[in-house]
């Protein structure tokens, strides 16, 4: 007999859909004909499968421990000791991460530039599985928890930007994170270097498409109708030279590549960007300065006054200092400003 109390991570769901995430390699079928037997029990009763269970509720199955193993898919919800090993073989990917504050339900990490927020591929390794084995090594989640609930990050930053992301280390901190990320209640602002001298605020608006095959955006004006998903962008230049901006760029909508595909077609590309950036302008700076990703750093996170849980986030501000390098190159351009270190 195998019993589960219910956790908070837990309570909220409905007992078929834990039994599905803790049996994952069965049928449906089977949960409805243990409920019938009373193989399945809830509170020592039987259940239907459809009752919203309750933290320290208790989910007793009455199967041998080889049914259960038969019907469990261990890598997908645990992590294994591989998952561990690559995760500590694979350190000098996942060095420089800084947690810049921490509760019970949530995470706001400062991300290095070159480390993944999510997997691409599986042999990756990303944010996700450092957040993982952290919660694992200090005593926060045991891999037994990790057969019903997964901690994971909430926003994305592309490999090669650097700054501040948040991963929900409990179903609240998830499911708040997620909402507020989706409503856009989150004021999330970048510093980057341009090309070209700006002087003024400036809003952008356009639409993004994306093509799947090079996984490249293109930002075009238009109705909208057919155009792809509408996007806006606020900067307002901090310092400026000749010819180079620091900017403070704010995020109204958050698509894919978004400030970099925004300040291109606007004619100012990031400094160090492969992809929509100036090539002889990154080739000078890879010359002079080892540059090889763009200069591209969240590093404000506001949140807003009324949130569904997680209280302890309402109207807190967090802010990264940039990179090193960052701030290096901005100072040699001409462009440092003291507010990019706080």
């Amino acid at each position: 007999m195998k019993k589960i109390t219910v956790s908070k991570n837990e309570a909220g769901q409905k007992l078929i859909k834990l039994l599905a995430k803790y049996l994952d390699a069965a049928p449906q079928s089977f949960f409805y004909k243990m409920l019938r037997k009373k193989n399945i029990t809830l509170n020592g009763k039987k259940a239907e499968g459809s009752e919203l269970l309750q933290e320290k509720d208790e989910v007793c199955l009455f199967l041998s421990e080889d049914t259960i193993r038969s019907f469990q898919k261990a890598e997908r919800h645990t992590i294994t000791s591989v998952e561990r090993d690559s995760a500590h073989g694979n350190h000098e990917l996942l060095t420089g991460i800084q947690i810049v504050y921490e509760d019970e339900d949530v995470l706001v990490l400062n991300k290095p530039v070159g480390v993944l927020s999510q997997k691409a591929v599986a042999t990756d390794v990303s944010l996700n599985e450092w957040v993982i084995d952290y919660l694992i090594k200090t005593g926060k989640l045991t891999a037994e928890e990790m057969r019903t609930f997964r901690p994971g990050v909430c926003n994305r930053l592309d490999r090669n930007t650097s700054g501040l992301i948040t991963a929900g280390k409990s179903l609240a901190g998830l499911q708040t994170l997620s909402l507020l990320f989706k409503e856009r209640t989150v004021h999330k602002d970048y510093f980057c270097v341009v090309c070209g001298r700006i002087t003024g605020k400036t809003s952008l608006k356009g639409y993004l498409k994306k093509d799947e095959r090079t996984n490249k955006v293109t930002v075009v004006s238009g109705t909208g109708t057919g155009e792809g998903e509408y996007i806006e962008t606020e900067y307002t230049p901090v310092t400026a030279s000749e010819s180079y901006t620091l900017l403070r760029v704010r995020l109204v909508t958050g698509k894919t590549h978004q400030i970099r595909a925004h300040l291109s077609s606007a004619g100012h590309p990031l400094l160090g960007d492969t992809k929509y950036g100036n090539a002889e302008v990154n080739r000078m700076l890879q010359r002079r300065f080892g540059l090889k990703s763009q200069l591209l750093h969240a590093a404000f996170l506001e949140f807003p006054k009324i949130l569904p849980e997680c209280k302890a986030l309402a109207e807190k501000t967090f802010f990264a200092p940039v990179p090193r390098q960052f701030r290096e190159i901005a100072k040699e351009l001409g462009v440092f400003d003291k507010q990019i270190t706080g």
